[in-house]
C-alpha cells in the first residue's frame, strides 16, 4: 500500500531511501498531483456514463415517439370524412380546357360551357367500380331536371367509353373525352369518381371525393345548388 507523506516527512524519507540504495524518492507534488488526475478521472468517468445513459434512454423514447404521432395522426383521420378533401381550386375558375365528346356523343366539354348557370361536373371512367354505385343517382337526377351535370371521361378507352354510357344509360349533358388525363390533373383530381359543383360564373364552389350517395347529394349537394342560384 502507497502512503501519501506530508512534503516534510517525505523529504526526510527520500534522503534516508537514497543512502539505503531504496526506492526513488516520492513526489509530494507529483502524489498531489496524481490524487487530483484520479478524481478528476473518476469525475469524467461518471459524466461520460451519465451521457451514455442519456443517449440510451432517447434512442429508447424515438420509437415511442414515433408510434404515438401516428396514433394521434389516425386519431384524427377517424373523425374525417373521407369524401371531403380540401381542394386548392375551391372559389376559383375553372381551369381553361376543350375536350372532344366522347364517341358516339355530339357535344364535348369546355370551361366556357361552365358558364351561365349552376351545374355538377363528373368525374368517372368506365373502368371505375365505384363510379357504378353513383351512375343510378346521376339517371334520376337527369330525370328529374334538378341540375345539369356534364362528365369529364377519365383515361379511358373511346370504345369502352361508349360502351358503358349506351349499357347503363348517359346522364351527362356534355362529356368530354380526356384521354392523356391532363384535364383531370388541372382540377386537382386525385382518382375516379369525382363531383364538383360549378356556380353560373365558371367558379368551382364544392368537391366530393368518391361515389355520390343520396345522403351527399340530399344534404350537401342539391342544397348547395340552389343557395348558388338565388
Amino acid at each position: 500500500m502507497k502512503v501519501l507523506l506530508p512534503l516534510r516527512h517525505a523529504r526526510l524519507a527520500a534522503a534516508a531511501g537514497t543512502s539505503a540504495g531504496s526506492a526513488p524518492p516520492v513526489n509530494a507534488d507529483s502524489a498531489s498531483a496524481g490524487l487530483h488526475a484520479g478524481a478528476s478521472s473518476d469525475l469524467y468517468g461518471g459524466a461520460r456514463e451519465r451521457v451514455d445513459l442519456g443517449r440510451r434512454r432517447f434512442v429508447y423514447m424515438l420509437p415511442a415517439g414515433a408510434f404515438a404521432a401516428i396514433a394521434a395522426g389516425f386519431a384524427v383521420s377517424l373523425g374525417r370524412d373521407p369524401s371531403i378533401i380540401p381542394s386548392t381550386l375551391i372559389g376559383k375558375p375553372v381551369p381553361a380546357f376543350v375536350l372532344p365528346p366522347v364517341q358516339g356523343r355530339m357535344r364535348g366539354l369546355s370551361s366556357a360551357d361552365l358558364k351561365s348557370e349552376v351545374s355538377l361536373v363528373n368525374v368517372f371512367a368506365s373502368w371505375c367500380v365505384a363510379c357504378r354505385e353513383e351512375h343510378p343517382l346521376f339517371m334520376a337526377l337527369r330525370q328529374s331536371g334538378a341540375v345539369p351535370i356534364h362528365g369529364l371521361n377519365y383515361k379511358d378507352r373511346p370504345d369502352d367509353a361508349a360502351t358503358w354510357l349506351d349499357s347503363l344509360g348517359d346522364p351527362y349533358t356534355r362529356t368530354g373525352a380526356d384521354r392523356d388525363g391532363r384535364v383531370a390533373i388541372d382540377w386537382g383530381v386525385y382518382g375516379v369518381p369525382e363531383t364538383f359543383v360549378v356556380d353560373r360564373d365558371g367558379i368551382i364552389a364544392h368537391k366530393h371525393i368518391g361515389p355520390v350517395t343520396e345522403q351527399a347529394l340530399e344534404e350537401t349537394i342539391l342544397p348547395l345548388v340552389a343557395r348558388l342560384r338565388t
